[in-house]
């Protein structure tokens, strides 16, 4: 329930201030006329609405298994992180969209020290709550939270990027930038979009767990392999932040029931050890002297 809790805050957090800056962008792209800015504005309302899914689907992912869903709730998280992809793709069309309207139609920058501060705000604020989010998905191994702190990390950039535009504008006159920052803030949204979606959606089809992670787990094998004959079929899969763990051992003929339990029993105990949120399956295998 704890873990639960600050996740579920954090999400809010991020609620909160997606909201915030999207009134401050709103005020500076009306006040401006400037295409890059209202894009900003867009990006952060898709960024809001990431968040929203963020918060639901962390509160629900945290549901103990339950009769009908024996292997719990946690790939709601996956699913999450497939939405909030498809989310950016939409928000980088809309503002390529803006942006090539506005190539033809270029409108003059008003209220250009406005503009530049309210990215600069936006980005400061967005750069401590990305790396609250990041820090608490991290440890919660959350990947709604992820894709929400990576929402955010690339608003920082375009953001900078956007007042960066604004400012040249200013001193070079050239209003065309404003359009081709706009474009080049879509096509750092589109890059963010497909690495998050790629992953989430691995882990919907049951993708295995990294090599580093499947390393760590045959280290934790090896240091008991005194207590069995080998091991073997070794599977694993993700569910939300729970990992699953899957594997054979096979065993001598004449241990007892007892004496086979307490080996499992301990590899499962250092694996919980080393890995957080784990849920391992180990089947034994008697072994078969072969035959000549």
């Amino acid at each position: 329930m704890v873990t639960s809790d600050i996740k579920v805050k954090v999400a809010l957090l991020s609620i909160v201030s997606n909201t915030t800056l999207i009134i401050f962008k709103i005020i500076a792209g009306t006040l401006s006329g400037s295409v890059s800015i209202v894009s900003e504005a867009i990006h952060s309302g898709m960024d809001l609405v990431a968040s929203v899914v963020a918060f639901f689907s962390v509160r629900q992912s945290s549901k103990p298994a339950d009769k009908k869903h024996p292997y719990g709730h946690g790939k709601i998280e996956n699913i999450s992180g497939m939405v909030e992809g498809l989310l950016i793709f939409i928000a980088a069309g809309m503002i390529i969209i803006e942006a090539f309207k506005k190539i033809f139609e270029p409108a003059e920058i008003e209220q250009a020290t406005i503009a530049i501060v309210v990215m600069i705000v936006s980005a400061l604020i967005n750069f401590v709550v990305s790396r609250k989010l990041y820090k608490v998905s991290q440890e919660e191994d959350s990947m709604a939270l992820e894709a929400d702190a990576l929402h955010l990390k690339t608003d920082i950039y375009t953001s900078l990027g956007v007042g960066i535009g604004i400012f040249l504008i200013k001193v070079t006159g050239l209003l065309i930038l404003d359009s081709i920052v706009a474009i080049l803030v879509a096509l750092l949204i589109i890059k963010e979009a497909w690495g998050l979606s790629k992953n989430a959606f691995d882990y919907l089809l049951d993708a295995r767990l990294s090599d580093e992670e499947e390393s760590e787990i045959e280290k934790v094998i090896i240091e008991h392999s005194h207590q069995f004959i080998d091991y073997h079929k070794l599977k694993t899969r993700k569910s939300g932040n729970v990992k699953h763990i899957d594997f054979h051992i096979t065993v001598a003929p004449d241990l007892t029931a007892k004496e086979t339990h307490d080996i499992i029993g301990n590899l499962k105990k250092d694996m919980n050890l080393k890995f957080k949120s784990t849920r391992i399956n180990i089947h034994i295998d008697p072994y078969k002297k072969e035959e000549n």
